[in-house]
């Protein structure tokens, strides 16, 4: 049984009544039956009895329960530090409709690991990356950046056509073509526009030339040749696809669109990176490594590379920058490898999690240490150089040296280098403590057991390069710390000196 149209329909589809003179007129409207349920009704009532519309006997929808790990990716998919700049939200909000679209038309929610699954966005840069690593790319790029120029040179044809044409002028110029605003400003008789442009305008032609000769020059010259043969990327093609073959590359901080010619693809960054490696074994020249390593991290970022490969390169400069005490490029290495761990691509993030609660502790950055903590998770706090690094933390926290020393003698991986950053700094607060805890005096030998020391000479320079040589006596055979007098004040003072806070470079 088909329903009639809605009120609505009825209310302005009906004809007007036209009222007649019998007696009383007749209302110019259909009166309509106020609805009292939200199913939908008919203008005409059904007969008792009839069975209703199957139109309005719909079964509701079943809500459907997305498991807890499709959730949580979805939720990371959103988190502000997983975005990428060369991937809009809405492609990334295509592409995660289509992979829960797809894992829930064939079943597989609760089959994929999506704690290991890339993110949408992740999967977008990558088949960008694919597409771009094709050979066709590069003669695609150059007939489009060809297209462009000739769009611009006919549209900066069109503008000069349009402005030697006169009834091209705007409508305010057409009616008041007596009463223009370069009319109505007046200049003093001693200025330098009235002097020149009104009274000599020859003048004024001779020294724009003058001018234009002045910039030109065989330089120029080479300039726009070398744009001609080589033309730079724009900003509108996405990612550049290097293709420079050359194995070492000086650093150089780019000013302008990269060129695709002085870019090297990732093919020739694997054999640059083994190079690399291999010379750093054999020279140990950190000038020359940090160069090469940061014209290897350039090329990797202009060309949106993001993957394992970008991981290790990051890691491997990380642990040459720690080894040589570059704090610097160590602090850009460890921030650019903690949005890389964001994206599941691999490496060792455990080891640099650690890494970064000792560099906190060294710059005393007490809210990105309360960020990296946050960060932990169950697992991460197992691994046994996190669980040293939170140690560390809890026995200076807690006043412990004598702990905290243990730990420093025993230190996974490379944070030894890290701790050796402010391991002296923490020696000069556990003399302070040891003079206010012993009275007169403590061996040398106590010393240097106690706070880390190589040799009872190291622990005597280390005194006596913060303090005075008037608290080292030799007595009974041995030579002795005075704990008395101003030793606690010497080592107070030393200790409040050192205890500045450090920038990204390492410097107090």
């Amino acid at each position: 049984m088909n329903s009639g149209p809605p009120p609505w329909r009825a209310s302005s589809s009906a004809t007007t009544t036209v009222p007649s003179y019998s007696g009383h007129a007749t209302p110019a409207y259909i009166p309509v039956q106020a609805r009292r349920s939200l199913a939908p009704t008919s203008t005409t009532n059904p007969p008792p009895g009839s069975t209703p519309s199957s139109n309005t006997d719909s079964a509701p929808r079943k809500r459907v329960e997305w498991p807890a790990p499709v959730r949580q990716y979805v939720q990371r998919s959103f988190t502000p530090e997983n975005a990428i700049a060369s991937v809009s939200r809405e492609e990334m909000e295509t592409k995660l409709k289509n992979v829960i679209t797809d894992a829930a038309e064939s079943n597989m929610l609760d089959k994929i690991d999506w704690v290991s699954l890339p993110l949408p966005q992740v999967m977008v840069q990558n088949e960008r990356n694919r597409i771009l690593a094709s050979p066709s790319v590069s003669s695609w790029g150059a007939s489009r950046v060809a297209s462009h120029k000739s769009e611009d040179v006919s549209r900066k044809r069109k503008s000069a056509e349009f402005q030697d044409n006169a009834d091209s002028c705007p409508p305010w110029r057409q009616t008041n073509k007596h009463n223009n605003f370069e009319d109505r400003v007046t200049y003093s008789p001693t200025d330098k526009r009235q002097r020149i442009d009104h009274k000599n305008p020859s003048k004024s032609k001779t020294n724009l030339e003058l001018r234009k000769k002045r910039f030109e020059g065989p330089w120029n010259a080479n300039r726009s040749s070398s744009r001609d043969e080589s033309p730079v990327a724009s900003p509108d093609q996405g990612p550049v696809v290097g293709r420079c073959q050359n194995l070492e590359k000086n650093y150089f901080r780019l000013t302008s669109a990269p060129n695709p010619d002085t870019v090297r693809p990732l093919e020739v960054l694997v054999k640059t990176l083994d190079l690399l490696k291999k010379k750093w074994k054999r020279d140990n020249n950190y000038g020359y490594i940090c160069d090469q390593f940061k014209s290897l991290r350039q090329d990797l970022t202009v060309q949106h590379i993001r993957n394992e490969f970008t991981v290790s390169v990051y890691e491997i400069h990380a642990r040459i920058a720690l080894e040589k005490g570059d704090l610097g490029e160590y602090n850009q290495c460890q921030t650019q490898l903690r949005a890389l761990y964001t994206q599941q691509l691999g490496g060792h993030p455990r080891e640099f999690k650690a890494y970064r609660i000792l560099y906190f502790i060294h710059t005393r950055n007490w809210t990105a240490m309360n960020d990296a903590l946050a960060d932990l998770n169950p697992a991460d706090k197992r691994d046994p150089a996190v669980k040293h690094a939170l140690d560390v933390r809890s026995a200076l926290a807690l006043g412990n040296y004598h702990r905290f020393f243990q730990l420093y003698l025993d230190t996974p991986n490379m944070g030894a280098y890290l701790m050796d950053m402010f391991v002296d700094r923490e020696r000069l607060s556990a003399l302070s403590a040891i003079c206010k805890a012993y009275k007169p005096d403590v061996k040398i030998r106590f010393i240097t057991e106690e706070l880390g020391f190589e040799s009872d000479e190291q622990s005597a320079r280390f005194i006596l390069d913060n303090t005075s040589e008037e608290l080292l006596q030799e007595k009974d055979g041995a030579v002795k710390l005075l704990t008395g007098g101003i030793a606690s004040q010497l080592f107070e003072a030393a200790k409040t000196k050192a205890h500045q806070v450090v920038d990204i470079r390492g410097q107090i």
